[in-house]
């Protein structure tokens, strides 16, 4: 799939911008501040409902204005989609092929994308929520029942730490409704946590020969998925929900002294190893990044291997983090095969063809144009 058109209304500090754009790399050069990664952000909003830069949408739309609205038209094997998204002061509205469209996982999933920030580089040192954002992210785009599932989960996972807290100043007594609370949670963290355990047995098998590859065969990577109930692996649904049911008995009292929720997939995390060494702790500054390359471009394969078409690749202010031999490797993987958008200050010094042949496009205080 590529995005063949891009409109902007009052996003950010583009007060409106409209660009054709073809299947291949794309590059957008500027000085910091003038807005490149604003148009990468409005290109992954777009596809996912929601920035990967801040959790407020108020945040996103022009300054003394009262909405944003962004407009996309992707191309794909069997036609092309034209994909809306207004953001206002009270909510957002989606919709697909011009109708509006009632709950956002059946919106979230047309389009695809994948995201390689330098804020990406932390996916294996940084915190759990970073690795829980990026799992949640990447399983909504092929999964979009699973983005039903985990808004779900949110809302009772809220609704239980409120009555824990009753609990806990003694405002209430009454443990029958945490009893509910907790029998609706265990059925949807069950199915996340089943979810998560299917995806990252998928992106090991994509990631493990691409990681040996730029390492020169030198390094094994294995990823592991850690949640917080006895379950060594992907195991049934119901054998899921036995463990959380068994954890949460037995924590029910601390719960209540805490008043709030202990265990869940809100709490998971993930650990990668370089021959049977944790990165985290053991690795280099360089392990840590091949790993966190290696995990991008297996996503690329992983949604493939799902839906039949490539997604769009956003390379926001990245390549000049990664080495000379990471980032031809990077540009090799990509080469003829996904539609690219790159962000940098300066293309001078990058040899490889893929930035020879590429479109630019400059970009000076919210204005981007094409050279």
């Amino acid at each position: 799939m590529f995005l063949e058109q891009l409109t902007l209304r009052n996003y950010r500090n583009y007060e409106q911008g409209d660009w054709q754009f073809k299947n291949k790399v794309n590059v957008i050069l500027g000085e910091n501040a003038q807005g490149k990664t604003n148009v990468m952000e409005s290109i992954y909003v777009l596809a996912m409902a929601k920035s990967h830069r801040t959790t407020n949408d108020k945040d996103l739309i022009r300054w003394d204005e009262d909405y944003a609205k962004i407009e996309g038209r992707v191309g794909k094997k069997n036609g092309s989609t034209f994909l809306q998204l207004i953001l206002s002061k009270k909510g957002k509205k989606a919709r697909l092929n011009y109708i509006e469209q009632a709950k956002l996982s059946s919106y979230v999933g047309h389009m695809n994308v994948v995201m390689f920030a330098p804020e990406d580089l932390n996916l294996v040192k940084g915190s759990p929520q970073i690795r829980r954002r990026f799992i949640d992210m990447e399983i909504g785009q092929v999964s979009p029942m699973y983005m039903h599932e985990l808004a779900q989960y949110q809302k009772v996972l809220q609704q239980r730490n409120q009555y824990l807290k009753l609990l806990q100043s003694k405002k209430q007594t009454d443990e029958t409704f945490l009893d509910v609370l907790t029998e609706q949670l265990v059925q949807l963290a069950a199915k996340i946590t089943l979810k998560r355990y299917e995806f990252i047995e998928l992106l090991q098998t994509w990631a493990k020969p691409i990681h040996a590859e730029i390492s020169r065969g030198n390094e094994q990577l294995a990823i592991h998925y850690r949640p917080s109930i006895d379950v060594l692996d992907k195991q049934q649904l119901s054998r899921i929900v036995e463990a959380y049911n068994d954890k949460f008995t037995k924590i029910k009292t601390k719960e209540i002294e805490r008043g709030t929720t202990l265990i869940g997939p809100h709490r998971d995390d993930l650990s990668f190893t370089i021959n049977e060494k944790d990165v985290q702790t053991f690795g280099s500054q360089g392990q840590q990044r091949t790993a966190a390359l290696s995990l991008k471009l297996a996503e690329i394969d992983l949604i493939f291997s799902e839906i039949g078409e490539y997604p769009i690749l956003l390379l926001d202010d990245v390549l000049s983090e990664l080495d000379d031999f990471r980032q031809t490797h990077l540009l090799d993987a990509i080469q003829g095969k996904v539609q690219t958008f790159v962000t940098t200050t300066s293309i001078d010094g990058i040899e490889h063809r893929v930035i020879q042949d590429a479109d630019v496009y400059e970009v000076i205080s919210g204005q981007m144009i094409k050279r």
